[in-house]
């Protein structure tokens, strides 16, 4: 399911890719001498299409989920039924506790399975979203506790850190696909070296941001443990304890390879390579980690 960070990281692709699909097609190759590359040149070219992706992924993260997840944003002036008040008012205690000026939109979605996840390009400009599936399934206290991490994931404001890493590995990444495709093109001959390199840049673009992404989900499970502390203060300690315990008996495994999303967009144990690029750690590593007060 691409929530928060797997929505913003295939856009993040998607722009990236994009972007150098237009600038080949338009022969925007400054980098490129007679001499070879000039790396300086490279250099500010990646910086400038690597966090361009990262911003305009970041601009357009609300816009995307909303359509992608089909939420329905509740109008606080509008007529509401009693759990979406309850809901409103919840998310609303917790983003003033939180010291948040401006509350976020808050919605919900249709899908049984039981999730929530916030996003958005600043704190005053963001989205809590919540699937009907949690409602549902999980009691009051465990719900405050799912909002309060999600409320500080907005207060710790992880979307505009994670995009300002982005950025970074971003450029990176079209530094290292422009070399590697300008390698390959001097292997072949030169009447189809132009569409060589063409294709090498669009194939080491997708490539290295797919390496890149560990780095991204490395620095994303590291950011939960402090949405959980946040979560902790903001809902007290208990009921983010109870809310991760509760996800835990949520998650159902599918098979070895698939299993199914929980809230807080975690899911069971991975192990081995795929745990490289998971955005959560494990649920008992979480819960024992808030037990101990770290």
């Amino acid at each position: 399911m691409f929530k928060r960070i797997g929505l913003f990281f295939l856009v993040n692709i998607l722009v990236i890719v994009t972007i150098g699909i237009i600038t080949s097609l338009l022969g925007v190759r400054g980098y490129i001498t007679s001499q070879g590359i000039d790396f300086g040149a490279l250099l500010v070219f990646s910086a400038v299409v690597g966090f361009s992706g990262a911003l305009i992924s970041l601009a357009m993260s609300r816009m995307m989920a909303k359509w992608v997840m089909g939420v329905k944003v509740i109008d606080p002036n509008g007529p509401l039924h009693p759990a979406e008040r309850q809901l409103l008012d919840e998310v609303y205690a917790l983003s003033r506790k939180a010291g948040i000026m401006v509350m976020p939109q808050v919605g919900i979605y249709d899908s049984p399975e039981v999730n929530a996840f916030a996003t958005g390009p600043t704190k005053n400009r963001s989205l809590v979203a919540v699937s009907r599936g949690l409602l549902e399934r999980m009691d009051r206290d465990a719900v405050s506790g799912v909002l309060a991490h999600e409320v500080a994931h907005i207060s710790n404001g992880d979307m505009v850190t994670m995009t300002l890493l982005q950025g970074v590995i971003n450029t990176f990444v079209v530094f290292l696909s422009r070399i590697f495709a300008y390698v390959a093109s001097r292997f072949v001959k030169e009447d189809i070296a132009p569409i060589v390199h063409f294709i090498a840049v669009i194939v080491f673009d997708i490539l290295f941001s797919i390496l890149g992404s560990m780095v991204v989900m490395a620095f994303s499970r590291y950011r939960e443990y402090h949405a959980d502390a946040g979560g902790a203060y903001l809902a007290g300690k208990d009921k983010m304890i109870h809310a991760l315990q509760s996800l835990k008996q949520t998650v159902q495994f599918v098979d070895t390879e698939q299993q199914s999303v929980a809230a807080l967009k975690i899911s069971g144990k991975r192990g081995g390579f795929l745990s490289l690029f998971a955005s959560h750690p494990d649920l008992d590593d979480r819960i024992e980690r808030l037990k101990r007060g770290r």
